[in-house]
């Protein structure tokens, strides 16, 4: 069993302009979550946001931040929306 799996992750927003990148594709430790994967990247791209303040989906759906991600799934944070 390998012990990283391959993921896509999608920014939106505020994460993608403080990313600089729409997406990327990462090796994660197997049976990590979006909570986890979340913080790595608060740090690695000084997001502001907290995690309270994040959906996050997984595979095109809204998911839970302890949900283990898997080989290929598609990670999205998506930040609040201003509203008119």
């Amino acid at each position: 069993m390998s012990s990283t799996v391959e993921i896509t992750v999608l920014y939106f927003a505020a994460l993608r302009e403080q990313a600089g990148k729409e997406q990327e594709t990462l090796a994660v430790a197997a049976g990590s979550t979006p909570a986890a994967l979340y913080e790595q990247l608060a740090r690695q791209y000084n997001f502001s946001l907290p995690q309270e303040r994040i959906r996050a989906a997984v595979n095109h759906a809204f998911a839970d931040w302890t949900q283990p991600l898997a080989e290929r799934d598609i990670v999205a944070f998506i930040p609040p929306v201003a509203g008119g």
